[in-house]
């Protein structure tokens, strides 16, 4: 089955948060990257191929961890590029959301190693919702 289809509607979900939605505490260098994140995630969720879904969940870690994080990957594109230094550095003044990135990001880390669509979907879909709840300070 072709899950092609679906990425518009998981953009639009992860994409519907406003700035204003988000945590008081959070940033808004750290909102913005956690949202974008989230709709990498969402992405990864609606990819239709593995190799497809593989990189929407760098492209998530990228935003997470910033580019002095340890899975940063400079040959994978980095959506949040000048917005900060990465969602979780970058919420260093909201411990409970930087640790539910952290979180958000090891889920997305185990999503890269997993060899099936399915697998990746799972991984893609917890990461994204828990991306939400942190934009929306839940």
């Amino acid at each position: 089955m072709n899950k092609q289809p679906l990425l518009p509607a998981f953009l639009a979900i992860a994409l519907a948060l406003p700035l204003s939605a988000g945590a008081a505490s959070l940033d808004a260098a750290a909102l913005k990257q956690t949202q974008t994140a989230g709709a990498h995630a969402g992405m990864a969720l609606g990819a239709g191929q593995l190799a497809m879904a593989h990189a929407h969940l760098h492209h998530v870690l990228n935003c997470l961890e910033g580019p002095k994080g340890m899975d940063f990957d400079a040959k994978a594109m980095d959506p949040c590029k000048g917005m900060g230094q990465g969602a979780i550095p970058d919420a260093a003044n909201d411990p409970a959301a930087q640790a539910k990135l952290r979180m958000a990001a090891e889920v997305a880390a185990r999503g890269l190693k997993t060899t099936t669509l399915v697998a990746v979907h799972a991984d893609a879909k917890r990461v994204m919702d828990d991306l939400q709840m942190v934009a929306t300070g839940k």
